[in-house]
């Protein structure tokens, strides 16, 4: 009976720790499941779980290595050789933030200084007066970045997976909190808080698990697009430079931006919307709509509208760059077409530059209003947003 109670114990413990780290990092069907609560239980009771199971083998491994034959002693040695190898490798080498680090040091520098090259993409942020870059290449790896604007704490994310790009302000409940990397739910990165130990969806800012689940982060507006469309409309900004520390990683991540990264879980599907494809999203209240990425390029504007919503997409000569407005100004839905490296509106035949701005024309010195949109993986977008509906030109 001692041994039974032995090998289920042993059993138990090796099951559990393969299974709190399975449920949250990218295995095969590990996260196409909805096992959020299990294994939010599972992290969040690790180590009472732990106790039980050393409470469960304590006296019949003791009695087994004092007391039992030699073949006894050697399958028992065996065992515990075999857990404690397991319990090492899922809790000091998988587990997320112990194979994503995050930076030592976050110099930003201005163009005069700046390393990172023009093309490469950043999440842009503008606050007061003040904007900074963040190069994709290197929060990608990190998957969060803290800093201060103008003495406002935020927290630049970024999930390589699902290919997303945020910005929040780390307040909750009145208090700059500390959050780690702690795993990934449905291919999305997730977030621990140092407070109250609970579960943070990077894609949307939701909590999905623990004590304040249902609270939701403070999306800070951000800007997808190349460093050198972010210089031209911010010449002042400051831009993220490497943590030498983490020179190997950062290279790995060179061709992510293009979509070519050697990676199954991170490389671009070139074909419109499959899985990995690109898309654009937009979400407006409760309605959401995607936008294939192969379409944009194709025809570079794109004009609908969502309810309470018409939307302008323009894409960069770099192909790289996106933006994003309500075409309504005054009232009036203004009608685009391209012209150039220019954009006509057909109300007025005023001309408008990829910034939104009027440059000549009776509407010159206006401007459009920019709305959120998001560049990610398709089944990213659409997992996340499930009631978003597909854009098809008419």
């Amino acid at each position: 009976m001692k041994k039974v109670i032995l090998f289920i114990g042993f059993a138990c413990l090796i099951i559990f720790e393969c299974l709190r780290v399975y449920l949250i990092m990218p295995m095969p069907g590990s996260q196409r499941t909805n096992s959020i609560e299990l294994a939010y239980f599972l992290g969040s009771n690790k180590n009472i779980i732990r106790l039980i199971g050393y409470l469960l083998i304590a006296y019949p491994l003791f009695n087994i290595l004092s007391k039992g034959k030699n073949k006894e002693k050697i399958i028992v040695i065996m065992l515990s050789i075999l857990y404690a190898s397991i319990f090492y490798v899922f809790t000091f080498m998988m587990e997320a933030d112990k194979m994503f680090y995050q930076p030592t040091k976050t110099d930003l520098f201005d163009a005069t200084k700046n390393k990172i090259p023009s093309h490469k993409l950043i999440i842009g942020v503008a606050l007061n007066g003040v904007s900074k870059a963040y190069p994709i290449q290197l929060i990608g790896y990190h998957h969060q970045v803290r800093d201060t604007i103008n003495q406002t704490p935020i927290m630049v994310t970024y999930c390589t997976v699902c290919r997303t790009g945020r910005v929040y302000s780390p307040i909750v409940n009145g208090k700059t909190e500390t959050f780690r990397l702690v795993g990934m739910d449905h291919y999305n990165a997730m977030f621990e808080d140092a407070t109250t130990k609970s579960w943070w969806r990077q894609s949307t800012g939701e909590c999905i698990a623990g004590p304040l689940k249902g609270y939701q982060l403070t999306e800070i507006k951000s800007e997808q697009v190349s460093l050198s469309v972010w210089l031209r409309q911010h010449p002042g900004s400051l831009v993220l430079q490497p943590d030498e520390k983490f020179k190997e990683n950062f290279e790995k991540m060179d061709a992510y931006d293009k979509g070519k990264s050697k990676s199954g879980l991170t490389k671009r599907d070139s074909l419109s919307w499959k899985e990995k494809s690109w898309v654009l999203g937009i979400q407006n209240n409760l309605d959401a709509k995607t936008y294939d990425w192969n379409f944009l390029v194709k025809e570079r504007i794109i004009q609908d509208s969502i309810p309470e919503l018409p939307i302008l997409l323009l894409l960069e000569n770099d192909t790289a760059s996106f933006h994003a407005f309500n075409r309504s100004l005054h009232k009036e839905t203004l009608l685009f077409e391209k012209k150039g490296d220019s954009i006509l509106d057909q109300n007025t035949k005023s001309l408008w530059n990829y910034d939104g701005l009027c440059v000549d024309g009776k509407l010159k010195g206006e401007s459009l209003q920019r709305i959120d949109c998001y560049q990610e993986f398709l089944h990213s977008w659409e997992f996340f947003h499930p009631k978003s509906v597909r854009y098809v030109k008419r």
